[in-house]
């Protein structure tokens, strides 16, 4: 394999899984990003939950997902062995619930769904649910057992991959980019020349090159932070998601009694203040599922940009020669990041991607070489 310059533009858990995977493959490489491990990887909820978040007319996305979270756990072990520290995963898998007569009818159509796609999930009545996960309260009606959906802990995989892509020998470059074309990343005061630029600068993606104009836009959510207290009951040990009167809710367990609970989902453009709405909406759905909750300590509040296309589908392909994107994981950026780091590899290589990878190639809208 021919080496080559390689510039990422992005530091979230795309452009650092690929930026080290590049340089552990021999690319020189550097990252260029203001703030490194920040933005919506810093902020997600971590789940790896392709068969949970499946929804028709999303075939792709959910074969790209799956394909992806297969690889996951030898991910997670190459990234313990290069970065010297946990990965973060969590192989405890995924509960999906309803409280009331609606949600119920939502997770049988999940389930009948998933069967039609050859997926099986195992279905529970609301005292199986308790059974499973004692934390959770009487108004959970019944759920769908996930086994093999994961999660994974953000901000310990992010430190993880930021020193293993170090020990790889990425350059870390703080500064924003401002344009990217075929043989330079172009910066506030300076031009960084490389062979391939590759753009993986999450909902900011479309401001860099003329070919994603248009395409990424930003979808705000909300998350906050929870650590149970000693007087309170323990988080469940599974991701708990699922619809709360219609409206999605997901508490993700961290180590040491921590809970993510969110996520709140809007578009109003590059906005990330927290809203008092917001808020009072995940205390409100978290309580009908999880009435303990009132008992943890609020340890954080944030909002995040999602990165979207119309489709929802990631961006991952050549936008001219020396130019990759690797952008718009919606809400799969670190499910996605094992299949994006290969494809990358893959295209660096002059290969044929995965397969997979084709429904995701900028062609798909026409103009893009």
């Amino acid at each position: 394999m021919r080496t080559a310059h390689v510039v990422v533009v992005g530091g979230g858990v795309i452009g650092m899984s690929v930026a080290w995977r590049a340089a552990a493959a021999g690319h020189r490489v550097q990252l260029v990003d203001p703030a490194p491990a920040s933005g919506a990887s810093h902020v997600a909820g971590g789940m790896l939950a392709p068969i949970a978040e499946a929804w028709p007319g999303e075939e792709e996305l959910l074969e790209l997902g799956s394909a992806s979270l297969e690889r996951w756990p030898g991910f997670a072990e190459e990234l313990s062995r290069a970065s010297g520290l946990p990965s973060g995963l969590r192989r405890e898998g995924t509960l999906v619930v309803g409280v009331d007569s609606a949600d119920r009818a939502e997770l049988d159509d999940l389930a009948d769904y998933l069967s039609r796609q050859g997926r099986t999930v195992t279905r529970l009545s609301g005292r199986e649910v308790r059974r499973l996960e004692p934390s959770l309260g009487p108004a959970v009606r019944g759920g769908l057992e996930v086994p093999g959906d994961l999660a994974v802990d953000n901000r310990s995989a992010l430190a993880a991959l930021r020193a293993a892509a170090t020990a790889a020998g990425v350059e870390f470059v703080e500064a924003t980019a401002k344009n990217v074309r075929g043989g330079a990343v172009e910066l506030e005061d300076s031009t960084v020349d490389c062979e391939v630029a590759v753009i993986a600068a999450g909902a900011h993606s479309g401001a860099l090159h003329p070919a994603l104009r248009g395409r990424i836009r930003p979808v705000k959510g909300e998350i906050l932070r929870l650590r149970a207290r000693s007087t309170a009951l323990p988080p469940p040990s599974r991701t708990v998601r699922g619809p709360v009167h219609g409206r999605p809710v997901y508490l993700v367990p961290r180590d040491d009694g921590g809970l993510v609970l969110g996520a709140t989902q809007y578009e109003v453009g590059f906005d990330t203040e927290v809203t008092l709405g917001g808020v009072r909406d995940l205390i409100a759905d978290a309580e009908q599922v999880m009435p303990g909750i009132s008992e943890y300590e609020l340890v954080e509040a944030e909002a995040g940009l999602r990165p979207s296309t119309d489709d929802n589908l990631p961006v991952l392909g050549w936008l001219e020669p020396g130019v990759l994107a690797a952008t718009a994981h919606h809400r799969g950026g670190f499910l996605l990041a094992p299949v994006t780091a290969d494809a990358v590899l893959a295209l660096l290589r002059g290969d044929e991607p995965d397969a997979l990878i084709k429904a995701t190639d900028p062609n798909r809208w026409g103009g893009q070489q």
